[in-house]
């Protein structure tokens, strides 16, 4: 199956999770069948469109994997091709020259909603046969009867009245397309066969099928996805945890993840949770798009962003912390120590962002260890001071000072002390990190080495 796809965002702002979940179900989609998959920048809103949005959903997509087939269009630079459109179905007699004002139009609408209409355009200038001119638009001759039926991939077989529709406008009075118009134009001259979008677009679809058969094209397959729920079943906000795709790159989620997550959400391939791109790629063919809205849970994704960091080989893992341990200010790191720290934390971050910051026990000096007051008080008592003392004796002499041996070497100890192991762990770990986590004490110990896991017991015994 021939099958070409495309992402149309508006460059008026970052890209959000939302269009992020579209571009995703495109791309995959294009991808499964060996299709093409394109890139369009919708910038005709010249008074909220910005430069800095559209390098924003570039970086974004480059971000998430998500690459493009040819080059970007910007339908700012195809406003030609649209009028060119736009005559030929003058020419042919489907569109019309209309003069109504806004307000004439507006006062059709109100009449017919006295009247218990739908308030629409009365098509006033249909049969008036006018030309161009100064304040003029064009507007399409939309059938007066029957329906337009299509079958939605995610929603079923959908019907729409015309008597629902008027006369829409194709181009406005400055010349340039409406929506309906250019989107239209630009799915046809780049082939699309499929397009997945939004829900909120539904009602656009009848309109454009209309521009579609009275140009003669082909029309696409369409399928609209629900939006996505906060977890609360609310419109989804940031008070759910919803931001920008560039947030979550800042906050140090790795973009499969991301993928993963939100592919989930609307999609589903039996009770299957974690999927690798190889996967996604061979299993998503269009179908079990769920027609139900999905909801966000922050939570959920974390916990898949954890399992991807674990995952990840520990280089590669250290390769991706760096930039967030430099901003955090361990900027001299050597790969092997941050490979070393990322070893000891890796089990307990969900983020790249929390993973660098438990790196700052284990990086400042002795003077400098920060205490939890709880683990404090719980843990360093007159009896627990007297085994790490006994204990710190026998680290003196510990050779090798590296962690399989320490282990060894501290599982000697409390048995030779007829003690278990709280009795004296809990208090070790609260004298090496200042509080009660991070990783195994005797990869703790080795990644310390000799002076300063001595030089932090020595500083709990005087507490």
């Amino acid at each position: 199956m021939n099958v070409v796809t495309r992402f149309a965002p508006s460059p008026t702002g970052h890209l959000h999770i939302g269009g992020a979940r579209t571009a995703i179900f495109c791309w995959l989609m294009a991808r499964h069948y060996k299709g093409q998959f394109h890139l369009r920048i919708e910038d005709t809103d010249l008074l909220r469109s910005r430069q800095e949005y559209t390098d924003s959903i570039l970086a974004s997509m480059k971000w998430l994997g998500l690459d493009w087939d040819g080059e970007l269009t910007y339908q700012t630079q195809r406003m030609d091709l649209y009028r060119q459109y736009v005559n030929r179905l003058l020419e042919s007699g489907q569109a019309y020259w209309c003069s109504c004002t806004a307000e004439e139009v507006d006062a059709m609408r109100q009449k017919a909603k006295e009247l218990g209409l739908k308030p629409r355009y009365n098509g006033h200038c249909r049969d008036l046969h006018l030309g161009p001119g100064e304040g003029r638009c064009v507007r399409l001759k939309c059938p007066q009867e029957g329906k337009i039926v299509f079958d939605d991939m995610v929603k079923g077989r959908i019907a729409v009245d015309v008597s629902e529709l008027d006369d829409m406008v194709l181009q406005r009075a400055d010349g340039t397309p409406t929506y309906n118009m250019a989107v239209v134009v630009d799915d046809h001259e780049m082939g699309i066969t499929h397009v997945i979008r939004g829900d909120d677009h539904v009602s656009n679809t009848p309109r454009q099928i209309l521009i579609y058969r009275a140009l003669g094209f082909q029309e696409p397959v369409f399928g609209h996805v629900p939006m996505i729920l906060g977890s609360d079943g609310a419109k989804l906000s940031k008070r759910h945890g919803a931001r920008a795709v560039i947030e979550y790159e800042k906050d140090g989620l790795l973009p499969h993840a991301l993928v993963n997550y939100l592919v989930r959400l609307g999609w589903s391939h039996g009770d299957q949770e974690i999927f690798s791109l190889d996967e996604l790629v061979e299993l998503f063919d269009g179908t079990h798009l769920n027609p139900s809205a999905a909801r966000f849970d922050v939570n959920k994704l974390q916990w898949l962003n954890a399992h991807y960091m674990r995952a990840l080989p520990v280089a590669e893992l250290a390769r991706l912390v760096r930039p967030f341990a430099e901003e955090a200010g361990y900027g001299d790191l050597s790969d092997e120590r941050l490979q070393g720290l990322c070893t000891l934390f890796r089990e307990r971050a969900k983020t790249l962002v929390e993973l660098a910051a438990a790196f700052a026990p284990m990086l400042v000096g002795t003077a400098d260890l920060a205490y939890d007051e709880k683990a404090v008080t719980k843990n360093i008592r007159p009896e627990t001071k007297e085994r790490l003392q006994a204990l710190a004796t026998v680290l003196k002499t510990c050779e090798p000072f590296e962690a399989e041996h320490l282990n060894t070497v501290f599982n000697d100890f409390v048995k030779d002390n007829n003690l278990t192991f709280k009795d004296i762990a809990p208090a070790l770990r609260t004298a090496l990190v200042g509080f009660m986590g991070g990783s195994h004490l005797h990869d703790i110990m080795a990644f310390l080495g000799r002076e300063e896991t001595l030089a932090r017991i020595e500083r709990t015994l005087s507490l």
